[in-house]
């Protein structure tokens, strides 16, 4: 195909980042649906323990979605970068490359979990009343985390290669399979937290299975000649750089989610609550905002192939509009998710199981304050994509950290010290808002840069 037929350089860009975004929104959420399914099901079978242990449990999921955007954004970005230069070489080995470090850091993944499980789980904030649960999960689970991480690379690039519609369905096909299986293993076979392990590896094996075969039969972009792994440092170095921006932004999640569940521990065993409370109830805030922060997610993954072909091609207006209605969108979605967590939190926390009274006065102030500023949360991961996508990994990587490392840590630990388990709830709006208005100026510039590079082109 020649680039200048590509219809990522001619066709209507809403048009084209609803064809490449909404797919993308669809196998998100049902990606994050694995984990809050489990969840549901095991809320009200084995209870608030139970719910807890999940959430000591999902850093580990946190390092393989690492693991699957540094060599899937990063390997997807060079791609289209490369097609949209009309090298079509370099693209076949950015896609060889993506595959055979995702094979490698999974088996790796999977060993450390094995040999080290008690003390990781320790570190993530398990107490003694959790860990039992804990390692029934992870246990099954963690054999599974090779299937996860080449699952999200290999629908990364299956859209990357022009079919959203597929990568959309590699992922539905194997949630919509664990949403069976679970009550099935853990109600009818009476298999508790392995039953809900179990459901979710079959699941993740079963989408694995389709994106094999669509890398065999269907790949359209390119001629993969059947060669699908390759190790050349070069290229790697390549994916890496533009994948940093991604993966170093779920790196500094986990970082965040393993202090943040010691410091409700700690804090809240301190308080009327005890350690147990708050590590349930800050599990379910953060797996339901992550269904709605999907949709930003999916937004920019979806401005990604657009914007990183355009720009190879030096098609720097289209590079614009493409951010700017992706933005646009983004803002909606998180104002409607501000609406429902104000409103409907007692309503949310009850879809995961009952508890004490004190259960749901925490969680209700929970889900208020910490996500106060979703409203304009969903600026920083289409922002962070974008800059991703035209080679700007560096910027893409301060706002990544300046959220998640360089502002909340050092609130969490002042408001928490000054103000006991309730101070801590504040220090997440706090962060967001600051990171909002760097993500504003930081765009701004860039896209002041696009214009000024797009009248030199006149």
């Amino acid at each position: 195909m020649n680039k200048d037929d590509n219809i990522l350089g001619r066709e209507d860009i809403s048009k084209l980042l609803l064809n490449f975004a909404i797919p993308s929104i669809f196998a998100l959420i049902i990606s994050s649906l694995y984990n809050i399914v489990d969840q549901i099901f095991i809320g009200n079978s084995v209870g608030m323990l139970g719910n807890a242990a999940t959430n000591v449990a999902f850093p580990l999921t946190t390092i393989c979605t690492a693991i699957a955007l540094l060599c899937g954004i990063g390997a997807a970005a060079n791609f289209n970068i490369s097609l949209g230069r009309g090298d079509k070489n370099s693209a076949k080995h950015y896609i060889r490359n993506a595959i055979s470090f995702s094979i490698i850091a999974g088996l790796i993944f999977i060993i450390i979990t094995q040999v080290f499980m008690g003390d990781l789980l320790k570190l993530f904030g398990a107490t003694d009343e959790i860990m039992t649960y804990a390692i029934q999960y992870v246990s099954i689970t963690s054999y599974g985390f090779i299937f996860l991480i080449l699952v999200n690379v290999g629908s990364t690039l299956i859209r990357a290669d022009g079919s959203p519609k597929f990568s959309m369905y590699c992922m539905v096909v194997g949630c919509i399979l664990n949403v069976v299986l679970d009550p099935i293993f853990i109600f009818i076979f009476n298999m508790g937290m392995a039953g809900a392990a179990l459901a979710t590896v079959i699941g993740q094996f079963v989408s694995l299975i389709m994106v094999v075969i669509y890398f065999k039969k269907d790949f359209k972009s390119i001629d993969l000649e059947n060669k699908f792994f390759e190790f050349k440092l070069d290229k790697i170095a390549d994916i890496a750089k533009l994948g940093a921006a991604s993966g170093f932004n779920q790196v500094a999640i986990l970082f965040v989610q393993v202090l943040m569940n010691n410091f409700y521990r700690h804090f809240g065993a301190l308080s009327e609550y005890g350690s147990n409370i708050p590590l349930a109830a800050v599990g379910i805030v953060m797996k339901v905002n992550m269904i709605f922060f999907c949709v930003n997610i999916g937004l920019s993954q979806g401005l990604q192939p657009i914007s990183s072909f355009n720009y190879g091609a030096k098609k720097y207006d289209r590079v614009i509009e493409v951010y700017k209605k992706a933005a646009k969108y983004a803002i909606l979605v998180s104002t409607i998710s501000f609406v429902i967590f104000q409103i409907f939190p007692r309503q949310i926390l009850n879809l995961f199981g009952g508890g004490s009274p004190l259960y749901y006065e925490f969680g209700v102030k929970l889900f208020r304050i910490m996500l106060f500023f979703t409203f304009i949360n969903g600026l920083q991961p289409v922002t962070m994509g974008f800059l991703t996508s035209i080679g700007l990994a560096k910027k893409g990587i301060l706002i990544s950290l300046l959220r998640q490392v360089i502002l909340l840590v050092p609130f969490a630990f002042i408001f928490a010290n000054i103000f006991g388990i309730k101070g801590l709830l504040f220090a997440a709006p706090t962060a967001d808002f600051i990171t909002a208005i760097c993500t504003v100026i930081i765009a701004k510039d860039v896209l002041q840069k696009l214009r000024d590079m797009s009248r030199k082109m006149i």
